[in-house]
C-alpha cells in the first residue's frame, strides 16, 4: 500500500514537471531574438499605448492555445495527424509549412545565440553560434532528452524573467501611464497586434507545448484541466516577459534617451545599466535564442515523425540534423533575409489555418470521440481565425513585392 502511494506521488510529481516544462517550452520558443526586437521597436513607436497591444495579443494567444492544446490532448494525435483526418493531405501541407518556417527561423535563432554570446563574453558571433548549437545538440543526445529539454526551458525562462524585471525596475518607467493606456490607448496598431500574435503562437509555436505533453503520455479527457492550465501558464509566462521588456523600454523612452536602431534591445539594456546591462542583454539574448533553437527543432521534427517509421525511431537524430543544417547555413551564408521575410509572412498564415483545422476537428466524433468542445472556445476561436486570417493575408500580400523587388 505504501509503495503504491509512493508510486502515485512520483507519477503526479513527474506529470506536474512535464506540464510546467511544456508551458515553458511554448513560452521560451516564442521568446526568441525576434521577440526582443519586436517588443523594443513597437514600444518606441507606440510608447505607453503598446500596453493595449500586449493585452489584446495575450487574449488572442490564450484562445488559440487553449483550443489547440485541448484538441491535441483529447484526440491523442499530433497536429498533422488531426489535419489529415479532417481532410486527407491537409496534414502534409501543414507539416511542410511548419518545417520550412521552423528551419528558416532557426537560422535566425542560431544567429541570435551567436550575438548573445558575443555581447555576454565577447566571443565571435559565428563561433558563438556553433558553440550554442553544440549545447542544443547535447540536450538531444542525452538519454532523457525530454526531461533535459523541460529543465533547460524552465531554468532559461526563469533567468530571462528575473533579469528583465531587474532592468525594468532600473529604468523607473511611468507605470501609471502604462496601466491607463493599456485600457484606454491613445493609439492602436493592428499591425503590431498581428505581429505579436504571430510571434507568440504562430507557426511551430502553436503546437510546441501540446506535442510535448503528447510525447510525455499526457492525454485524454481526464487530463484536460491540467492541459488547459498549462497552456494558459505558457502564455502568461510570455506575457510577463513581454510586459517587463515593455516597461524597461518605456522607462528609457520616457527619459528622452535615444535607442540605437542597429540593435534596439541591446541599446535599452546598455542605457539602463551601462556595460553590466549590455552583458545582461547578452545573457537574455542567448537564453532566448537557445530555447528557441530547441523548441523550433523539436516541434518542427514532431510534424514529420508520423510520416515514416525510421523518422519515429531516430527522431532525436533528425532533430540534431535540423540544428546542424540551421547552424551550417548561418555560418556559411549568414541570415537569408528574403527567405525570412517570405517565411515570416507564411508563418502568419499558419495560425488561422492550424486553429481552423483544430476547430473543425473538435466537432468530429471520429477524432475526439464523446468529447464536447465548449461553445465559448469554438466561438472565440473562430473569431481569432477570422481576425488573424484577414490581417495575415493582407500582411502576406504586402510582403511579396518586397521579396521580388
Amino acid at each position: 500500500m505504501e509503495q503504491e502511494k509512493k508510486g502515485k506521488f512520483v507519477k503526479k510529481t513527474a506529470s506536474k514537471s512535464v506540464l510546467m516544462g511544456a508551458a515553458f517550452l511554448m513560452a521560451t520558443s516564442s521568446i526568441g531574438p525576434g521577440f526582443l526586437t519586436q517588443t523594443t521597436v513597437f514600444t518606441q513607436q507606440l510608447a505607453a499605448s503598446f500596453g493595449f497591444v500586449i493585452l489584446i495579443s495575450l487574449i488572442l494567444d490564450i484562445v488559440a492555445q487553449v483550443n489547440v492544446w485541448r484538441i491535441i490532448a483529447v484526440s491523442g494525435l499530433r497536429g498533422q495527424e488531426i489535419a489529415n483526418k479532417v481532410l486527407p493531405g491537409l496534414g502534409v501541407l501543414l507539416a511542410i509549412l511548419i518545417v520550412i518556417g521552423g528551419l528558416a527561423f532557426n537560422i535566425g535563432n542560431v544567429a541570435g545565440a551567436g550575438l548573445g554570446l558575443n555581447a555576454m563574453l565577447g566571443v565571435d558571433p559565428i563561433m558563438g553560434a556553433i558553440v550554442s548549437a553544440l549545447f542544443a545538440i547535447f540536450i538531444f543526445i542525452y538519454k532523457e532528452a525530454g526531461k533535459a529539454m523541460d529543465k533547460v526551458a524552465q531554468i532559461a525562462g526563469g533567468v530571462m524573467i528575473l533579469l528583465m524585471l531587474f532592468v525594468a525596475f532600473k529604468t523607473s518607467p511611468p507605470v501609471g501611464e502604462a496601466i491607463v493606456n493599456t485600457v484606454w490607448p491613445k493609439e492602436i496598431s493592428w499591425f503590431a497586434i498581428v505581429t505579436l500574435v504571430g510571434g507568440s503562437v504562430g507557426g511551430y509555436i502553436t503546437f510546441a507545448g501540446g506535442h510535448r505533453l503528447l510525447d510525455a503520455g499526457i492525454k485524454g479527457q481526464e487530463s484536460l484541466p491540467e492541459v488547459t492550465k498549462s497552456s494558459v501558464t505558457g502564455i502568461l509566462i510570455t506575457g510577463v516577459m513581454r510586459i517587463a521588456l515593455f516597461l524597461a523600454v518605456l522607462g528609457v523612452v520616457s527619459k528622452g534617451l535615444v535607442i540605437d536602431p542597429a540593435n534596439p534591445p541591446a541599446s535599452v539594456f546598455q542605457l539602463a545599466a551601462g556595460n553590466i546591462g549590455y552583458r545582461m542583454f547578452g545573457m537574455i539574448m542567448w537564453a532566448a535564442a537557445i530555447t528557441s533553437i530547441v523548441g523550433a527543432a523539436y516541434t518542427s521534427v514532431s510534424f514529420i515523425r508520423s510520416f515514416h517509421p525510421s523518422i519515429e525511431k531516430y527522431h532525436n537524430w533528425v532533430i540534431i540534423a535540423f540544428i546542424v543544417i540551421s547552424t551550417t547555413t548561418f555560418a556559411l551564408v549568414g541570415k537569408p533575409v528574403n527567405v525570412l521575410i517570405l517565411v515570416g509572412a507564411l508563418n502568419a498564415l499558419i495560425l488561422p489555418l492550424s486553429l481552423g483545422i483544430m476547430l473543425v476537428a473538435a466537432h468530429k466524433k471520429e477524432i475526439v470521440g464523446t468529447y464536447k468542445h465548449p461553445r465559448w472556445l469554438t466561438v472565440t476561436g473562430a473569431i481569432v481565425v477570422v481576425i488573424m486570417g484577414y490581417l495575415s493575408i493582407n500582411t502576406f500580400i504586402e510582403e511579396i513585392p518586397k521579396i521580388f523587388s
